[in-house]
């Protein structure tokens, strides 16, 4: 309903996810870094949301439909496979874990699928809303631009050098700027997405 919600569930499915990956792979050194990413995220909730923690109210009638609920969820899961993504390389990059860009990289495609239906399912809702499906809304733009990263990252995982610390470090960017389009976007830059607050 609000973005107290929102980074709940995203700390939530981040856990969730790296407890599946763990126990599908055997690799637990990544724990500290996911963990330290949902410290930081929880953390960030009295820090620009503590006016929403209590909030009960009546929501705007644009934000009544499923395609808005549907756009949310899929951003959520898309986020978290980024943090995930983001914390696994992080720790290959650090090398305090071997190697294994196949994880990173599946984890990556589901969550620039994840992505991708969460923009096509915002556009459904903003042209049933505005009347158009993209209207360069800082939110839109940024959420643009971090699926550009994202398959860059896809794109280039099978050329020559692109793997290892080079992947890693297009991750890592990736997931500075799915931060950047969450937190920097709803509280430093004003658009339709400004309502984030009082979802």
């Amino acid at each position: 309903n609000n973005g107290y919600e929102f980074v709940l569930c995203f700390a939530f499915l981040t856990v969730l996810m790296y407890i599946i990956y763990e126990k599908s792979t055997g690799v637990k050194v990544a724990g500290g870094i996911v963990m330290l990413i949902n410290t930081l995220l929880v953390l960030s909730i009295p820090l620009l949301m503590s006016n929403q923690i209590n909030y009960i109210g009546n929501v705007m009638p644009a934000l009544k439909s499923p395609w808005l609920a549907w756009h949310v969820i899929t951003a959520v899961i898309a986020y978290s496979c980024f943090a995930l993504a983001a914390g696994i390389a992080i720790i290959q990059l650090k090398q305090l874990a071997p190697m294994n860009d196949e994880n990173i990289y599946k984890i990556i495609a589901g969550g620039f699928a994840t992505l991708s239906l969460s923009i096509v399912l915002g556009a459904i809702w903003a042209e049933q809303t505005w009347g158009k499906y993209w209207s360069w809304d800082p939110k839109e733009t940024w959420a643009l631009i971090t699926w550009i990263i994202y398959a860059i990252y896809l794109h280039l995982y099978n050329r020559r050098g692109w793997r290892g610390k080079n992947a890693n470090v297009i991750v890592i960017l990736g997931f500075v700027l799915v931060l950047f389009t969450f937190f920097g976007v709803n509280y430093l830059l004003s658009g339709l997405h400004s309502y984030a607050g009082l979802l």
